[in-house]
């Protein structure tokens, strides 16, 4: 049977999803616990490859087995052998043809900024500390201009070869939720460090170094020369995901969670 796993986790002390030869990631953490508890070997395959230090509020994963737990129960069973920073909060057999990859339809990630004169320490490696405040009006009207399919070749980092930098941006959103600062941005699929690149040309923007409407130039000029920096991991979630799998969209993957899944 075809299994989805519907998770969360800490990354920050993990060398990202995809397996690394002696470094930790939470795809080798995750296969190791399926293995474990279902005594096969089993290649798990995750919705994308999230970059060392990023983290993920939610996640889909998805593995060939043959398998007696009830899937209510599963999650308890893969849990009981994951590091605290990885959590199972979902399970489900789905179509044999289905692929956490390449069957998601769409994703959002967040970022979060923590503006201000002082650091809070309880936010380190979970949001950026920014020494300064943003106009984060700007920041929102500047974000508007990245929506719609267009080449986002200035809002990306060289790393591995793709044929088009083309994508579609559903929305990019900025608003202050107490004291940080969160860029939302849903699309149909992201370039290399796209997010944070992103958010960090928006960054400029809330900080005045140029107006929200250069943001069109920026992205005409398909110079990452020109764009802002891209910011660091740690305050970069996946937060919402979209199937057509009803199943697994009843888990809240959305943005409307179930149980546990907050």
């Amino acid at each position: 049977m075809n299994i989805a796993l519907i998770l969360s986790y800490d990354g920050t002390r993990f060398h990202g999803w995809q397996m690394q030869k002696n470094l930790p990631t939470i795809q080798q953490c995750v296969t190791d616990a399926v293995r474990q508890t279902l005594g096969q070997e089993v290649t798990v395959s995750g919705v994308g490859r999230t970059d060392a230090g990023v983290h993920a509020r939610r996640y889909v994963a998805n593995f060939h087995a043959d398998c007696s737990i009830p899937m209510d129960r599963l999650p308890l069973a893969l849990n009981a052998r994951l590091p605290q920073e990885i959590a199972v909060w979902g399970a489900a057999v789905v179509p044999e043809e289905f692929d956490a990859r390449f069957s998601c339809l769409r994703k959002e990630y967040s970022y979060y900024i923590c503006p201000g004169r002082i650091r809070d320490p309880f936010e380190v490696n979970r949001s950026y500390f920014y020494p300064y405040e943003l106009d984060v009006d700007a920041m929102n009207r500047a974000a508007q201009y990245f929506v719609g399919r267009q080449d986002f070749a200035a809002v990306r980092s060289m790393g591995t070869p793709v044929k088009s930098t083309v994508r579609e941006i559903f929305y990019c959103n900025v608003d202050q939720i107490d004291k940080l600062v969160r860029i939302r941005v849903c699309a149909d699929g992201f370039l290399y460090n796209m997010v944070r690149a992103i958010s960090g040309t928006l960054l400029y923007a809330g900080q005045g170094k140029f107006a929200p409407e250069a943001v069109a130039d920026i992205l005409k000029s398909c110079d990452r020369e020109q764009a802002g920096p891209t910011l660091p991991p740690g305050g970069l979630y996946m937060t919402r995901l979209w199937y057509e799998d009803q199943t697994l969209m009843s888990f809240g993957l959305d943005g409307t969670p179930r149980g546990n899944a907050e």
